[in-house]
C-alpha cells in the first residue's frame, strides 16, 4: 500500500466543507451536544481529511478559538509503555493550540508518569483551575471513567484521546486513528510478507496486544478478520493466540514458550513495533535468517523501522500523530466554544463494549510502510531523524530503500 499521509489527508475546498457543515449542522444523532448554551454554528472549512503536516487548517479555527471559554486540559498517560506521549503528542497538540491561536493560559499538558491516581489529581487541579474541556488518555478503563464522570458532573465536557475509555462519560468524543483499519493493515502486511518471503506452508502465532486496552481489541478485530478466510480454508495455519501484553519482556517470554512447544511456527502477528523487537531478539538468537520469518509492528518505532531494513519485520503501521494532535485541539475547541463538532470531523463511531453503545469519534487514516514507502512516508514527515535510521550497518539498505538525508 503505497499511500503517504499527504495522499490521505487532503484539504477539502473551504465551500465544500461549509457546505458539508451546513447539510450536517441539524443531525446530532450521533453527535453530542456541545459544551455551552452559543446558539450560533461558526461554519469552518475543517473536516477529519484537512490536517496536514503544517498545522495549516487550524488557523482557521481561530474564529472559534476566540469564542471559547475556559481551558483546555490535556491529559497524557506515562512515559514507559511509549515515548510518543512527550516526543510527539506534547509538541502537536501544543503546535495545534497554538496554530488556531489559544495562549499558553488557555490550556495545560500534563503527564500521569504511569499512576492513575496522579491522573486523577491533576484532573481534579485542572477543573479547579477553570478548565472547561478535558482531552483524556486514560491508563485504563476504570480510573479513566472516574476522572470522566467526575469532569462531566461538574460541566465540563470530556474527550477520549487515543484509547476510548470504556464506560467512559455518555456525550464524550472519541478521537483517535480508525484502529479496526490499523488492524486490517497488519493481517494485509503479514499476508503480503508471507508470499514476498515465500513462506512455505505458513503456521502463523497471533500475538495480541493488552485485552484491558480497547484499541488492543480493535487491532485483533482488523488483522483476524483479514486472516480468518485463509485461516479456515487451511491456507494458513493458526498456531495460537495466547493472552496478550504491551509489555516486551513478556511477549518475548510468550513467544519463547509458543515456539518450544510449536517449532513449525514460522509467522507471527505482532501488533507493535516493541512486541515485534522483542520477538525479533529471539528470532536472532535462534540464528533465523532475514526475510524468512514475517513479523509486524505497528507505531513506526525507530527500532521497527530499522528492522524492516533488517528483514526481519515486514512493515509498521505508520499513524502520523500530527493528524491526532490536530483532530482533537479541533474537536475540544468546539466544546470549548459550546459548539457541536460538525460530522465532516466527528466522521464515524465506536464501539464501547462496556454499555454497547456507538461513541462519536474523529477517526484519522493509518498507513501501512515499508521499505518502499518509508521515505516518503515517515521520513519525509520527520517522524524519524536519517541519521538515527540509517546507523552504518544499515546504509546499504538505506540506499536501496531511496532513503536521503531532506
Amino acid at each position: 500500500m503505497k499511500v503517504t499521509p499527504r495522499h490521505a489527508v487532503s484539504v477539502v475546498t473551504s465551500i465544500a466543507a461549509a457546505m458539508a457543515l451546513v447539510a450536517c449542522g441539524s443531525d446530532s444523532k450521533d453527535t453530542p451536544t456541545g459544551a455551552g448554551n452559543n446558539s450560533t454554528q461558526t461554519t469552518i472549512a475543517v473536516t477529519a481529511s484537512s490536517f496536514t503536516a503544517d498545522f495549516s487548517a487550524m488557523a482557521q479555527l481561530k474564529s472559534l478559538a476566540a469564542a471559547g471559554k475556559g481551558k483546555i486540559a490535556v491529559l497524557l498517560p506515562d512515559t514507559t509503555t511509549s515515548a510518543r506521549y512527550e516526543a510527539f503528542d506534547r509538541p502537536y497538540l501544543t503546535k495545534a493550540f497554538q496554530a488556531a491561536g489559544l495562549t499558553s493560559s488557555d490550556f495545560k499538558i500534563e503527564n500521569a508518569q504511569g499512576s492513575a491516581s496522579t491522573m486523577q489529581t491533576q484532573a481534579e487541579a485542572a477543573i479547579t483551575d477553570g478548565a472547561s474541556v478535558l482531552l483524556v488518555d486514560a491508563l485504563d478503563s476504570g480510573s479513566g471513567a472516574a476522572i470522566e464522570a467526575n469532569a462531566t458532573s461538574k460541566g465540563v465536557k470530556v474527550i477520549d484521546y487515543d484509547r476510548l475509555v470504556k464506560g467512559g462519560a455518555p456525550g464524550r468524543i472519541y478521537v483517535s486513528f480508525d484502529n479496526v483499519k490499523v488492524g486490517q493493515l497488519i493481517g494485509q502486511g503479514e499476508i503480503d510478507c508471507i508470499a514476498a518471503w515465500n513462506v512455505q506452508k505458513p503456521n502463523i502465532l497471533v500475538m495480541n496486544g493488552d485485552p484491558t486496552d480497547n484499541n488492543a481489541s480493535l487491532f485483533a478485530q482488523g488483522y483476524n478478520g483479514v486472516l480468518k478466510p485463509l485461516f479456515d480454508n487451511n491456507t494458513y495455519v493458526k498456531v495460537g493466540e495466547p493472552a496478550g501484553t504491551w509489555t516486551p519482556a513478556v511477549a518475548a517470554t510468550t513467544f519463547d514458550q509458543q515456539y518450544t512447544a510449536h517449532k513449525n511456527i514460522n509467522a507471527v502477528i505482532t501488533p507493535n513495533d516493541d512486541n515485534a523487537n522483542a520477538v525479533i531478539a529471539q528470532l536472532q538468537k535462534l540464528n533465523i535468517p532475514a526475510k524468512t520469518f514475517p513479523t509486524t509492528g505497528q507505531d513506526a518505532s525507530l527500532s521497527g523501522l530499522q528492522n524492516i531494513l533488517k528483514g526481519y519485520q515486514c512493515g509498521t503501521v505508520y499513524k502520523p500523530i500530527y493528524l491526532q494532535a490536530q483532530g482533537a485541539a479541533a474537536v475540544a475547541l468546539y466544546l470549548r466554544a459550546g459548539q457541536t463538532p460538525p460530522a465532516s470531523l466527528v466522521n464515524g463511531t465506536t464501539q464501547d463494549p462496556s454499555n454497547n453503545s456507538a461513541v462519536p469519534s474523529a477517526l484519522m487514516t493509518p498507513v501501512w510502510v515499508t521499505s518502499q514507502n518509508m521515505q516518503a512516508t515517515v521520513v519525509a514527515d520527520g517522524a524519524v531523524k536519517v541519521s538515527d535510521l540509517c546507523i552504518t550497518s544499515l546504509a546499504a539498505a538505506c540506499t536501496t530503500a531511496g532513503i536521503k538525508q531532506g
